[in-house]
């Protein structure tokens, strides 16, 4: 036993090994595991391991022990666990434009213990088309420039390999933000703000703040600009004709229109080119207009006034000619210029030649203004103010004073007539054949002249005025800081400040608004300019401009109703008296607007939208016409009236013609139907004239909207007609329904459009006939009534009734009406008429009131006996 060997023993703490015996004699041993291995707990041992012989027997008691031998274990590792990243998301932020070597750095860890498969060999972006690209080291780099307004934010998946190619079990996220660039700007606003009419003041910008990159602002000045040069005459003012505005801004009156539309009375603008809006006329430098004689006074005195709308461009050509707005020349023989209003080379020069008088000295002759305006394009508007030798322009409301004077002669006094022009001047002399020349190129509109007054800058200022404009909310929120200018039409605002939070607080409150009721739909364009200045330096930021717009709804279009009453008789006489007939004396102007109705209710949705007619609204009329259909007026024998009073304390004039009446100014509904309810017909001459029909048509905004057509038409009774109805009258009426039968509205002469004239005569006289056999037979019976009174009073009542019915005969008047809920008003007014005339009949004594009681009872037992019926009383025949 002592030469075997007979155990191993393993000396260290909790070794998970053992070593067994395999062969006693040759000492061959194992050493192996008692439990599983793991390399990721320890990766390698160290122990001393002895070996013991078998002693003196097997039960080793007594055994020797070697010499102690190190066993040194390493632990081979196995690719068991898969790459996981350290963060489950990852973010970084770029400034767009730039190409970065590392934007950010991924990071996986191996839990294997080998270097082998713990080490992270490789990562790899899974997301395709990305421009990005990673290394082995797991940064993340882009591949080319990114761009803001491209994409704000990419998201990538990247995964990692270890060394022996396991990948990760989940991939991880990566966000890459982009921001723009900071560049210097206004920022949070919008390109489109939508008006509705009628919303007043809408801020334009409520949310904008200006990006200034950090940079030391000392100072910033900015401009808005609302364009709306293109609409009419700019500043929504396509509105009312200059007459009406002058009315509305309290100029004096006597201005003279050269540019009207063209009409009956003013057809010398017939052949010139109009815009849409038939207010504007535009000269291509081939038309010109001759105002007729006696339009304008030849002597204009040594006041007045021109004013005009002109837009106008640089002019054509290398050699500018001069460019005739207004011109008073020679009719024929010479070709002298009286006075003239031209464009020549961007100037504005006005000529103003007088005739001698007593004093023959040299007198100032050409009055020169150099402006840019006069070529920009766009609409101005110009008022040349002559109080000689002084004279002023006025444009856009600001005062210019002219720069250049030519003294000249006055001119010799001769007795050649002279003719007015517009758009190009008569050149009568000097020429084989008279023809115009220098003519305009541009657009003109409300050109007048007032003769003998000049205007006053207050009205001038109202004149300009615009409808439309810029505006500011709470001016005294804006700060002390704050500085603000506004141009006259409030198309422009410049504000100034050295804080910016100041300014962007400030234009929050820059609004738009539009006091028209009906303002013109359309776009308006805004234009926000900045200028920066920084310490020390002049502009140091440059701030794109801001192009916006402002959308303006169509306004519900108002739908004008005249009505009243449309046909009317009245005697002859009536009209050949000094006052006439008043036409319309109840005549109604009204004004409503139609809008759809949304459906609430799921169940109507499907049905269609259904208009729902509003209430009135209120507005201005700017005219209304009375015209004559048929063969005008003979001057000779007829015409209409106005007393001329009844337009004090109103903005309305009117104008008389053998076409009708027209009455025109910018005023309330109102105000136009009181008018209309004074004028008068008359007619001193009516045995040739039968009838008269006229019709009314009221306006608002120029024509922009118009009512229906009113028609009327007026009947004349002639002597013998109206002779035997006044006899009539006056036998059988009161003197009160006389008076409704001459004067009332709903008077009984009152006939229908679908009668004609003569036949309502005869339906009258016959009605009246009627009228009178009814009531003498009325009469007749009470009388009769009363005188068997004292008869039949001792018999009872019931041998009163006792009525022979074998050859009864019921007498029925055609007129009367059995159902009293249907009887028109005409006919209870009669009827209370008639009750009146048998109440003054049947008041003579209280018995005859008995009788007249006994005289229905025994109506109604005919009625009775006639029916088979018996029974108590239903109902009483009334007679008309």
């Amino acid at each position: 036993f002592t030469g075997e060997i007979c155990a191993f023993k393993i000396h260290g703490q909790e070794m998970p090994f053992e070593a067994v015996v395999l062969n006693r004699t040759s000492g061959e041993g194992r050493l192996r595991a008692k439990s599983p291995i793991d390399c990721e707990l320890q990766k390698e041992y160290t122990f001393i391991i002895q070996a013991y012989d078998c002693g003196s027997g097997p039960s080793g008691t007594n055994w020797k022990k070697s010499h102690k031998a190190v066993v040194h274990i390493q632990v081979k590792d196995v690719n068991e666990f898969s790459p996981a990243f350290k963060e489950s998301v990852y973010r970084s932020t770029v400034t767009e434009g730039k190409i970065y070597d590392s934007i950010l750095q991924v990071e996986a860890i191996d839990e294997d213990c080998s270097p082998q498969y713990s080490q992270i060999c490789n990562y790899e972006i899974v997301t395709t088309d990305v421009p990005f690209a990673i290394d082995r080291n797991g940064n993340i780099r882009n591949t080319e420039k990114l761009s803001y307004d491209k994409q704000h934010q990419y998201e990538i998946m990247v995964t990692a390999f270890d060394c022996g190619q396991k990948h990760a079990t989940e991939d991880v996220l990566v966000r890459v933000n982009v921001k723009p660039v900071c560049k210097p700007g206004w920022q949070d606003w919008d390109k489109r703000i939508e008006y509705k009419p009628g919303s007043g003041s809408i801020p334009l910008f409520p949310s904008i703040h200006l990006e200034t990159c950090d940079g030391p602002v000392s100072s910033i000045r900015t401009t808005i600009e609302l364009q709306t040069n293109y609409i009419g005459k700019g500043c929504d003012r396509e509105t009312y004709s200059e007459k009406s505005l002058q009315k509305l801004c309290g100029a004096s009156s006597g201005a003279i229109d050269l540019l009207p539309s063209p009409s009956a009375t003013t057809n010398w603008t017939a052949g010139l080119l109009m815009d849409n809006n038939d207010m504007i006329f535009k000269f291509d430098g081939k038309q010109g207009a001759k105002i007729p004689d006696g339009i304008v006074p030849k002597n204009l005195t040594d006041q007045f006034t021109i004013t005009l709308w002109m837009k106008h461009g640089p002019s054509p050509g290398l050699r500018a000619e001069k460019e005739t707005i207004l011109c008073n020349s020679d009719k024929t023989e010479m070709n002298r210029h009286h006075y003239a209003l031209y464009v020549h080379n961007c100037r504005l020069v006005f000529l103003l030649r007088k005739d001698f008088d007593q004093a023959d000295t040299f007198r100032p002759a050409e009055f020169h203004w150099k402006l840019d305006q006069i070529c920009d394009k766009e609409w101005h508007y110009y008022v040349v103010n002559v109080e000689f030798p002084v004279v002023t322009l006025y444009m856009d409301g600001t005062t210019y004073e002219p720069y250049l004077v030519t003294n000249d002669w006055p001119i010799h006094p001769s007795h050649i007539a002279m003719q007015l022009t517009v758009g190009a001047c008569w050149q009568g002399g000097e020429v084989t054949k008279p023809r115009f020349a220098q003519y305009f190129h541009g657009s003109l509109a409300s050109l007048t002249i007032r003769p003998g007054k000049i205007e006053s800058q207050k009205v001038i200022s109202c004149l300009q005025a615009c409808k439309e404009g810029l505006d500011i909310n709470s001016l005294e929120s804006l700060g002390q800081g704050i500085k603000y200018h506004f141009n006259p039409s409030q198309s422009v605002l410049v504000m100034e400040g050295d804080d910016i939070e100041n300014i962007n607080q400030a234009l929050r409150k820059v609004s738009y608004i539009n006091s028209r009721q009906f303002p013109t739909a359309g776009i308006r364009r805004l234009k926000v300019s900045s200028k920066v200045q920084c310490f020390g330096e002049d502009v140091c930021i440059s701030i794109p401009d801001i192009d916006a717009y402002v959308m303006v709804f169509q306004a519900n279009e108002p739908k004008i109703t005249i009505s009243g009453m449309d046909h009317f008789a009245r005697p002859a006489a009536q009209f050949e008296s000094e006052r006439g007939v008043i036409l319309l004396p109840d005549i109604r102007i009204v004004s409503t607007v139609t809008k759809m109705e949304h459906p609430v209710d799921l169940k109507e949705r499907d049905r269609a939208k259904k208009p729902v007619l509003l209430e009135e609204m209120l507005h201005n009329l700017d005219f209304c016409d009375i015209l004559v259909i048929g063969a005008e007026l003979d001057p000779e024998q007829e015409c209409l009236e106005l007393d001329h009073v009844e337009l004090q304390g109103k903005h309305l004039d009117a104008t008389n013609s053998t076409a009708g009446y027209s009455i025109y100014g910018v005023d309330s509904m109102y105000n136009y139907e009181q008018v209309l309810r004074q004028i008068r017909y008359r007619n001193w001459y009516t045995s040739a004239t039968f009838d008269r029909k006229f019709k009314v048509k009221c306006s608002e905004l120029n024509g922009r909207y118009t009512s229906n057509e009113f028609n009327l038409e007026v009947n004349i009774l002639h002597s013998s007609n109206s002779n035997f109805m006044d006899h009539v009258n006056h036998m059988i009426v009161q003197p009160q329904f006389l008076q409704s039968v001459h004067h009332s509205e709903a008077s009984i002469t009152t006939i229908h459009n679908s009668v004609v004239p003569s036949v309502a005569t005869i339906v009258i006289i016959i009605c009246v006939s009627i009228l009178i056999f009814i009531i003498t037979l009325g009469v007749y019976r009470i009388r009769t009534a009363h005188q068997h009174s004292s008869a039949d009073n001792e018999g009872s009542k019931e041998n009163e009734m006792d009525w022979d019915d074998s050859a009864l005969t019921i007498t029925v008047n055609p007129m009367e009406k059995y159902e009293k809920p249907h009887q028109t008003e005409e006919e209870s007014e009669e009827e209370d008429i008639e009750d009146e005339d048998e109440d003054t009949t049947s008041a003579e004594s209280d018995d005859s009131e008995e009788e007249e009681d006994e005289e229905e009872d025994e109506e109604e037992v005919i009625v009775q006996k006639a029916d088979k019926q018996n029974g108590t009383r239903q109902e009483q025949l009334e007679w008309d």
